[in-house]
């Protein structure tokens, strides 16, 4: 059995849903934001509130062992009420936690998570712990003795452990995914580039895209209609900068318009797979980890990889919680199975 390791964060989320959020949208000629807004000095109800536990280094623990795969995690938790919340998620899930770290002069991370009417979110996130990852509190056979290594956003002073941690499984041939976090990104594309030499596959929301190359998606003009593309060239710029090596394959997300990949011989576009949505929170984890095992699943199937990863990502958005709608390989393929016309396509 293949064996995954993954590191990243472990927090308690708060979700808190609130039908009075606006969607402000902001449309400039090179570039478009939108943005959750609230009356200024308002008293506003909310009409949903839950909690569960998330963050990339668990969500994606979860997902692995789900999909079938002897799954290890490394993240960085307190010695307080919201690690215990954490610990308990685990029981019953197959994954190992013998290499985590638990710290009791630190504080667990915690994220207030501001969910729209349209089911968007926005994070309001305490790092805690997860940005004080130090290289002498990781495990480094662990990284040796695995198959895969999953590399979740460590942001903070754990950013600090990226270079080493990466170059260590490279240089004792274990296959890297690597999903950057906006700390990473921020440091420039050298830094990055250096990470991405090393990393098999790599995932990247399209903002997170933009900022790493610094090439902005255009919106249409009254002479350019990029939307008539079947893959915005923009995008293509960016697939294409990233690759940095031959055996990389680079997988932009695009929320719900779907996702985009490359791998040095076709681009490809997917959309996104219909499902209601509750909340989008846990649905870049999901989407970038079910597509690393996936590939496996399918013999390296880019296109096919993508839908098995935009299945789970939609399921897991039906449901409140980052972890509570992942789904198995084989509920996945019964899914495609029963939805003949939901395909993927080359641009």
């Amino acid at each position: 059995m293949t064996k995954v390791l993954t590191i990243g964060s472990a927090t308690m989320d708060v979700f808190v849903e609130c039908d009075e959020a606006n969607i402000v949208s902001v449309a400039s000629k090179n570039k478009s934001s939108d943005f959750m807004s609230y009356p200024y000095g308002a008293k506003i109800d909310i009409s949903g509130f839950s909690s569960n536990v998330g963050g990339g280094g668990v969500n994606t623990a979860c997902n692995f062992a789900n999909l079938g795969f002897e799954t290890s995690a490394i993240f960085k938790i307190g010695e307080d009420i919201y690690s215990d919340g954490v610990l308990e998620a685990f029981k019953g899930r197959k994954v190992n936690l013998e290499h985590i770290i638990q710290n009791k002069e630190t504080s667990t991370g915690f994220s207030i998570i501001l969910v729209s009417f349209q089911g968007d979110r926005t994070v309001l996130a305490h790092r805690g712990a997860n940005a004080q990852i130090m290289e002498s509190e990781i495990n480094f056979k662990a990284i040796k003795d695995a198959d895969f290594l999953y590399v979740a956003p460590l942001n903070g002073e754990s950013n600090k452990v990226l270079e080493p941690i990466v170059d260590y499984a490279h240089e004792h041939g274990t296959k890297i995914c690597f999903n950057a976090g906006t700390t990473s990104i921020k440091r420039g594309f050298e830094h990055i580039k250096h990470i991405l030499k090393s990393a098999h596959i790599v995932v990247m929301n399209k903002e997170e895209a933009m900022m790493t190359t610094g090439i902005q998606v255009r919106p249409d003009t009254k002479t350019e209609k990029f939307s008539h593309d079947i893959i915005h060239r923009d995008i293509k710029k960016m697939l294409t900068e990233m690759k940095v090596m031959d055996y990389q394959i680079i997988v932009i997300t695009d929320g719900g318009k779907g996702a985009y990949a490359y791998d040095g011989q076709k681009f490809y576009f997917c959309p996104t797979y219909p499902a209601p949505v509750v909340s989008t929170l846990g649905a870049g984890d999901a989407f970038a980890s079910t597509f690393c095992g996936a590939l496996q699943r399918t013999n390296l199937n880019v296109g096919l990889s993508l839908m098995y990863a935009s299945v789970n990502s939609s399921s897991v958005v039906s449901e409140f919680g980052a972890t509570e709608g992942l789904i198995t390989f084989e509920e996945i393929e019964e899914k495609l199975a029963h939805n003949s016309e939901y395909t993927y396509l080359e641009g």
